[in-house]
């Protein structure tokens, strides 16, 4: 047993989730390899099925490689409307066993069930009868893992996918992360995962045989979480209202742009979009940031952190056309972005809009 407090904590996450709610409005996609967002020409796949996983397909992918290894592959455009409006009937059923709910997106949660208005006991059974109320009342598969805390209920509602679930109990904890490989470890990506290969650690037992010094000497403050996670210890609480970070809008083009003019029209519709999205969220934040992805595929940010908070579309344009013009582009433009970060969600300060007369004005 390990000296840490013991939560029951259960991580849903629902199987392919896009494809999926496609799949549940049009049956004849069914069993067909099914990718939502870009096309074999333009864009990038925001999600799978799990018939176009055998092909190798998957999100973030590029229309025209997916295509390429699926021929078969059928394109659907995203509908987030649709999905938010799923994931609210899908957290109505959450809600229905405790309030301590955390969303991560629109597809998975954390559910803390320590304590549950059901007075079950048993974590286990409480995740086997939402995800099959999921299914019952919805239609949708969903996995879950179940443990002790939140790091290792994620990596546990990975391992029996799609619609299955792993519970991890308090006596198994220690066990199972030795023998989990590292690439499996919830927050150690890809370049990590060979850093850690480089050093000798291909599996949770060797990563628990490096000292918290030599951790953190090669990997910074993260090594001291990867000190301690990897003995069970993780005391991150569900926390029912996730404070964002950022906010940003995005747009792929059908047609690579070149000119700047061209662009600054397309990033007035975006900081359109992200100004409803921050009044949504009722904040505004400091520092914007262009995100340019070139026809190459090269992705490339430039940021300005201003001294004030700003939410509206006319100083959100006019510091992301500064950034723009920062630097020569490198090629021709397919991807467009701002985001806003170093949010108010803390002090709730006022914004710059709301202390003084903007001059500003552009036509919207």
């Amino acid at each position: 047993m390990i000296n840490v407090p013991l939560r029951k904590i259960i991580h849903v996450d629902m199987d392919a989730f896009y494809a999926s709610v496609e799949e549940l409005d049009n049956p004849e996609l069914k069993g067909k390899p099914l990718a939502v967002g870009g096309n074999e020409i333009r864009g990038v796949v925001s999600a799978a099925n799990y018939e176009a996983r055998k092909y190798g397909v998957r999100s973030a992918m590029s229309g025209f490689l997916a295509k390429k290894n699926c021929p078969n592959l059928t394109f659907v455009p995203p509908r987030f409307g649709r999905y938010k409006e799923i994931s609210q009937q899908i957290r109505t059923i959450f809600y229905d066993y405790t309030d301590l709910v955390e969303p991560l997106s629109l597809d998975e949660a954390y559910l803390d069930v320590t304590t549950n208005k059901k007075g079950n006991p048993s974590a286990s059974l409480i995740a086997k009868e939402i995800r099959q109320r999921i299914y019952d009342e919805i239609g949708l598969a969903a996995s879950a893992g179940i443990s002790i805390n939140k790091f290792i209920a994620k990596i546990a509602s990975d391992i029996n996918k799609p619609n299955g679930q792993k519970t991890v109990n308090p006596e198994e904890v220690l066990q199972f992360l030795e023998d989990l490989e590292i690439r499996k470890f919830y927050g150690v990506g890809k370049v990590t995962t060979e850093k850690m290969y480089k050093l000798g650690i291909f599996t949770g037992k060797e990563l628990k045989e490096k000292s918290i010094q030599f951790l953190e000497t090669h990997f910074g403050k993260s090594g001291s979480f990867y000190y301690h996670v990897v003995r069970g210890i993780h005391n991150s609480e569900v926390k029912p209202h996730r404070v964002p970070k950022s906010l940003g809008a995005e747009r792929t083009f059908s047609e690579n742009l070149s000119s700047e003019v061209f662009m600054l029209e397309r990033l007035k519709n975006i900081a359109i979009e992200l100004e409803k999205r921050l009044k949504k969220a009722n904040v505004a934040g400091k520092t914007v940031t262009l995100k340019i992805k070139y026809s190459d595929f090269t992705l490339q940010t430039r940021s300005k952190t201003l001294p004030y908070f700003i939410a509206s579309k006319a100083l959100i344009f006019e510091t992301t056309k500064e950034l723009l013009y920062q630097d020569e582009l490198q090629d021709s433009v397919r991807l467009l972005g701002i985001s806003l970060a170093n949010l108010n969600t803390k002090t709730k300060e006022k914004t710059l809009e709301k202390t003084i007369d903007i001059q500003l004005k552009f036509e919207f």
